[in-house]
């Protein structure tokens, strides 16, 4: 199945937090959290303004994304565990 958001929806993966920290001690995984890091996988066309012209939207699939802790709807597509956003809802990008 092919899912492709609507309007300014983002479908994101998330990226997998390192297993260590800085210092070298293993983080257990009852102590991760979930990581607000992530890839995009698709983008809707773009918000509308009133007089109906298109926003082009900031991000593209292939990104890699900052966003909020709380962000997003968990869906899953194809047996994966995905995130739907709105493009608010994205920090920004990293390079």
């Amino acid at each position: 199945m092919a899912f492709t958001p609507l309007h300014d929806r983002v479908l994101v993966r998330r990226v997998e937090s390192e297993e260590k920290t800085a210092g070298g001690l293993i983080i257990p995984d009852t102590a991760k959290e979930k990581p607000s890091e992530g890839e995009v996988v698709a983008v809707g066309e773009g918000a509308r303004k009133d007089n109906g012209e298109l926003i082009a939207m900031a991000v593209a699939a292939g990104d890699r994304i900052l966003f909020g802790k709380w962000s997003g709807t968990e869906v899953t597509v194809d047996g994966e565990e995905l995130l739907i956003m709105k493009e608010s809802d994205i920090l920004g990008k990293l390079s």
